[in-house]
Formats: C-alpha cells, structure tokens, sequence
C-alpha cells in the first residue's frame, strides 16, 4: 500500500468530494440535513470507482437513496466531465486516512474486511458496497437501473462502467448485430457531458473481428471511450470529431485518420511533431478512441514521462515481465513526448525492444515529439525505426484555423460569443491553442462575474495586459508556485506538502492551473512539481478552475492579478 499521506487515489478523491460538496451547496440540490450528512464522510479514487466512505449505515442508507445518490452522481460528473463508479460503504469512526483508504479498497476488492463477500459474477466488486451504489439502488424501471444484477463496476475500470439501461442502444445482450455507426456515435458534435458508451460486455473482448466495422469516411468518435479500462488513459474530450482542421496540420490530421482507419498496414510507426500546444496529443488520442470504437483494438496512451517513471519502478521492484505485457500486448501504443526519452539509455533500450516487438507483431506504433526525429539526442538505430512510417509536422494555427478554434470551443462550452469577439481574441492570440482557449475562458468568465455582454470592449479590457506581454521571457513551474505562494502569503513548501487547508488548496489548484496554461509542461511533469502528486490531480485542479472562474469573481481576481505578477516577473531582468 503507497503512503497514505501521497496516496493519488485518496488525494484525488478528497478535491473532488470537496468540489461536489460546495456544488451540492451552492444549487441547493439537496436538503441541509443532506449536505451535512455527506460533509462527513470521506471519498477515495480506487481505480476509477470513487468510494464514499460514510460513518455509519443511517448515512449510507439516506446518501443511497435513489433521488439523492443520483443527485450525487451528477454532480461528480460534472465536476470531472464523464460519469464515474460510486459505491458507499461504512466504516464506523474513520477518521484516520490509512483506515479510510484501507476500507475503499476493501469495498471494491471484496476484502473481508469490507461488509460483505463479492457480488455473484462480478470479481472485485463488494456486494454490499455494490448494493450501495446509484444503480443498484434505483428502481427497476428507472434509467439508472442495471438490467442484469451483474453489471456492477469491476475494480478494472477507470471511468464510466455504463448499465445496459443506461446506454439505450437498443439492442439485447444477445443481440449479435453490431450497432449502427449512427448509434454508436449517439450524439451532435460537441455535446461532451452526454457522450454513449457501447455495452460494457464488448468492453472486456479485445480481440480483432474478423471484419472490423469501419467508421463512414469523414466520421470521427464523438462518443466516450467505450472500453475505459486504465490502461488506456485517453481524455474523452480529444477525439476526432472535436479536432479542427487547417492548413497548419491537414496533413497530420489526415495521417492520423488513415492510420486509425487501417492500423498497422498505412503508416507506421506515425512520427508527429511540432510546438506544445498546437494539438499534437489531440491527435493521439482521436486514434486511440476511433480504433476502439471501429476495431476493437486495444489501446495503450503513456506520455513518456510515465513510461519512464514506471520503467524504473518495474526495474527497482523485480517486476519486468509484468512491465512488458502492459506495453506489447497492445494493438496500438500512442506514446506522446517521446523527446522525454533523450539522454536515457537503459529506457531508450527498453524502449527499442518494445517497438521492435509491437512491429514484428503488426501492431500500430504513433509517437508525438517537440522536434523531428534528426534533431532528437536518440541511438541511431532507434532514429531509423522512427524514420520507417510517415513522419509530419504541426504548425501554429492560421488566424482562420484560431477562430475556428474559438468557435468550436464556445459551442462545446454553450457560450453565446458574438464573432468580433472571436476574431479579436484569434488575431491577438496566436502562440498555441492553450493559450487561445485560456484567453476565451478569461473574456467570457469576467463578462459573466459581472454580468456584462461578451462584446468587444469587455474583451479589449480583459485581454490588455495578456496581448501586450505575450513575449515575457521563460515562464518556469518554479517561477509560478514561488509567485502564487507569496501572492496567497503561504511556504512554496506548503504547494507540495499534503496540507489540505482551504487558502494552501485554493492557492494549489490555481498554481497548477498556471502551470498548464503557461508552460509546455506535461501533466505529470506539472505533478511531479507539487509533491509528486498524479496528473489526473493536475486535471482536476484545471478544470476546476476554469469552471469557478465563471462563477467567483474571487478566482477570476486571483488568477488574472497572478498571471500578471508572473509574467512581469518573467520580462524582469535578474542580475
């Protein structure tokens, strides 16, 4: 068992049951009697369930109705943008957080220290604790309702473990047609918190079909990843479908697709690079969701860094053999940052022996880097097993691609943007997207605190000081937390320490917020700067930001005053 005091799992699971208690509060979704039931109880991430660990069976039975668990469930989802597992579970007096985390696990492990043996026909899953979930617990005609009694979640997945009942697809268990294109994509474009699932039982089969259901020509994956085991880690937002196309990365985008169309028989491996920021993991992931969609294929997304990091760990732990079937016994492997990888001779030939096998194997290799492969610090036979495919670069959007870009993102977000504010904020934004997006976030957030128009004054005013120190020197992580633990009157060792006080967890989130708006930095990179913290931490933190920078005029303060303290910072001359 990891720490207690850096356990991701329980981190993770603490933001967001805070996140979902102060989004209980503020709609008045539930009854005061309700909220102050669930300020005390405890939730933990085990392997993409959230347990909810309550003090008592009243509290787990109140929490478990059916009206107020799905009020619950909602919330969740909306605060990480897909539905997740819940269970409830009771461990009477837990306040210890080794305790709490020993009885999450408990619940989805089916441990005997949980209340109760495993479901029939689900593994690791507690029936008590799986009695206990939003499902079980709904009525039998009620969408929630799982139609078989063993659908509950197993400790597998990471993600939305969907009820037959919940998908509407409309075909049985035993139906052996395979749906519809149409059904499976299930929804219009941008419509990201409704996405389907196709039946968790075609989940669990990776096997090739014999004749794979390709996807019509044009359509992209605008559904949730269908098979969200752990493994795969791909974000449901990045899909084909929620791409835009230019000229700056049409032919990137078409390599993509065609390697998602035909796997390991168009281009392979797939080299693309380009600046951070200009969509290059996008693409990754559309491959990886549209071919366990249409083939499904198996997927593995890692980000170098992580590969890396559990490389040494398998080495360190005698656990090699395990480390090699998580990374050959894969249809696909999408590896982004592959840069990461100089310098690094015992991974680099880890990582040697592992393309040759997935290649040898017919299997589809896709890498992504900040620099083509000549200039990569990499032994040169590995170079010329790069070279092999199709290598293609992305560049910085044109300003018709930047607006595009805006456009897509205010439909996706249901933001009323009038087209002179699009354009605006396109022809004074031009570094990458994550800068371009940050920016309409920002216009659109103080509009909305202040209950103004998004016209073009407002976004004249809000983006004055982010327009004119665009170029403002190396913005570094350091540079960021020391700046947001000065302006918030807290230790830079506070940022990383597991102090979970309001101030040092507000000034937290919006460090890593900056972090990722800022720099290039990857997401567990940006972890490892506060404390070796998850990156799933770091996306919760940035959304959660983005979200109360909508609706708390204190955040959008916060972040605005600290983004400009950083960036004079950055332009300041140090001796």
């Amino acid at each position: 068992m990891s720490d207690p005091v850096t356990d991701p799992g329980a981190e993770f699971g603490a933001q967001l049951w805070e996140s979902v208690v102060e989004a209980l509060t503020a709609s008045n979704s539930l009854t005061p009697s309700y909220l102050a039931m669930a300020r005390t109880c405890h939730a933990v991430d085990v392997e993409g369930t959230l347990v909810v660990v309550v003090n008592s069976k009243f509290v787990k039975q109140r929490l478990t109705d059916r009206a107020v668990s799905a009020t619950i469930k909602t919330a969740v989802a909306d605060q990480i943008g897909y539905d997740m597992p819940i269970i409830y579970t009771v461990a009477p007096g837990a306040k210890d957080l080794e305790v709490i985390i020993s009885a999450a696990r408990a619940a989805v492990h089916g441990d005997s220290a949980a209340s109760g043996a495993p479901v029939s026909g689900t593994p690791g899953v507690n029936a008590d604790a799986a009695a206990s979930s939003p499902a079980a617990s709904a009525a039998p005609n009620s969408p929630a309702a799982p139609t078989d009694s063993t659908q509950a979640p197993s400790s597998q997945f990471k993600g939305t473990i969907p009820t037959p009942a919940e998908l509407k697809l409309g075909h049985g268990a035993n139906d052996s047609a395979a749906p519809s294109a149409p059904q499976q994509l299930g929804l219009e474009l941008g419509q990201e918190n409704g996405l389907v699932v196709p039946d968790t039982q075609t989940v669990v089969e990776f096997s090739r079909p014999e004749q794979p259901k390709k996807a019509p020509r044009g359509k992209g994956l605008n559904v949730r990843p269908s098979d969200v085991l752990d493994d795969s880690k791909l974000n449901p937002r990045y899909t084909f479908d929620t791409y835009v196309v230019g000229s700056s990365n049409r032919f990137a985008y078409a390599a993509s697709y065609a390697v998602a169309e035909t796997p390991a028989k168009t281009y392979n491996p797939l080299f693309i690079y380009g600046g951070s920021g200009l969509g290059k993991t996008h693409l990754l992931h559309g491959i990886g969701h549209y071919t366990r969609a249409y083939h499904k294929s198996k997927v593995k997304y890692v980000n170098s860094e992580e590969f890396v990091s559990d490389f040494i760990t398998s080495v360190s732990e005698g656990r090699m053999d395990a480390f090699k079937r998580r990374y050959r016994q894969v249809d696909i492997l999408l590896v982004d940052d592959i840069q990461f990888l100089q310098d690094k001779e015992q991974t680099l030939e880890e990582f040697f022996h592992t393309f040759n096998a997935l290649y040898n194997a017919n299997k589809q290799v896709v890498l992504t880097s900040d620099q083509p492969t000549k200039a990569l610090k990499i032994d040169e036979r590995l170079r010329s097993r790069f070279d092999m495919g199709l290598s293609t670069d992305v560049q910085p959007p044109d300003l018709e691609t930047r607006i595009a870009i805006l456009s897509r993102r205010a439909q996706a977000d249901k933001l009323d943007v009038p087209p002179q504010v699009l354009d605006y904020i396109a022809s004074r934004i031009s570094a990458n997207i994550r800068e371009l997006e940050g920016a309409l976030i920002r216009v659109t957030a103080y509009a909305s605190i202040n209950k103004l128009p998004v016209d073009l004054p407002v976004a004249e005013m809000v983006l004055k000081d982010l327009v004119s120190n665009q170029d403002t020197g190396n913005i570094t992580a350091a540079l960021i937390i020391g700046q947001t633990a000065d302006y918030f009157g807290i230790t830079i060792e506070d940022l990383s320490s597991a102090n979970r006080s309001r101030t040092i967890v507000t000034a937290r989130h919006i460090a890593m917020y900056l972090c990722r708006e800022l720099t290039d930095l990857s997401l567990p990179k940006i972890g490892r700067e506060f404390g070796g913290r998850d990156h799933t931490t770091v996306m919760s933190a940035d959304k959660k930001v983005r979200t109360q920078m909508s609706a708390q005029a204190d955040t959008y303060k916060q972040v605005t005053e600290l983004t400009s303290r950083i960036k004079q910072a950055a332009a300041t001359p140090h001796s």
